[in-house]
């Protein structure tokens, strides 16, 4: 969404502010504690992106409720002040709280299978690479290998993990292995080429293989 698409609720900040007796953004800043950059953010119609804890700090800033603050900076998302007075309020605010950490999850998760997507081509043939030059370390780009690790590791925290290392033998599985060329029935020994991919539960990519010699096919 373009700065120009998104609303500008300055003059609902101004009237809030001059009810609180608070001059000018930065002075609101410092007495909520927050930075600027997060009060031109709920100026310009973040306040659901924003996390709630931000938002208590300005709203004691500007002395109204977080309630209140919402009614202004996100019409319609919470109810009314009457609503969330009393015993309520609590509860309204775990309520915003867990919506807020359910929308990070959904984002996070779309930033990593979007990630994946892109980095597709380089999960399924830099094991192999690796393999190449682990075997023959005089291959160009063997000193390569360690400013990959980073990589690697960003992989790790994101649940993903490889089914099999390039070169192992390991029983046919049509679930989790392709064949390059012929047949294989479950549980013949295949040689895997191509590492496969699991993040969690689910699976990637599957792990390309061959037949191990001795193998039918």
């Amino acid at each position: 969404m373009s700065e120009s698409a998104l609303p500008d609720y300055t003059p609902q900040l101004q009237e809030l502010m001059q009810r609180a007796g608070v001059s000018s953004l930065e002075e609101l800043s410092q007495n909520a504690g927050v930075s600027p950059l997060q009060i031109i953010r709920l100026r310009r119609g973040l306040a659901l992106q924003t996390p709630v804890s931000i938002l208590l700090k300005i709203s004691q800033g500007l002395k109204i409720s977080l309630s209140e603050l919402l009614a202004v900076f996100a019409p319609g998302s919470v109810p009314s002040e009457d609503q969330t007075s009393g015993g309520n309020f609590k509860q309204e605010y775990q309520r915003l709280q867990t919506q807020m950490e359910q929308q990070h999850s959904v984002l996070l998760e779309e930033f990593q299978r979007e990630s994946l997507h892109l980095l597709e081509s380089w999960l399924l043939q830099w094991p192999t690479v690796v393999y190449r030059v682990q075997e023959n370390p005089q291959l160009p780009g063997s000193k390569l290998l360690p400013f990959v690790r980073p990589v690697q590791q960003l992989m790790g925290k994101w649940g993903v993990e490889a089914i099999a290392s390039v070169g192992e033998q390991v029983p046919y599985d049509p679930h989790l292995h392709q064949l390059l060329e012929g047949t294989a029935q479950p549980g013949e020994p295949v040689i895997v080429r191509y590492t496969g991919y699991r993040q969690r539960n689910k699976l990637l990519y599957r792990a390309k293989v061959s037949l191990a010699q001795g193998s039918s096919t």
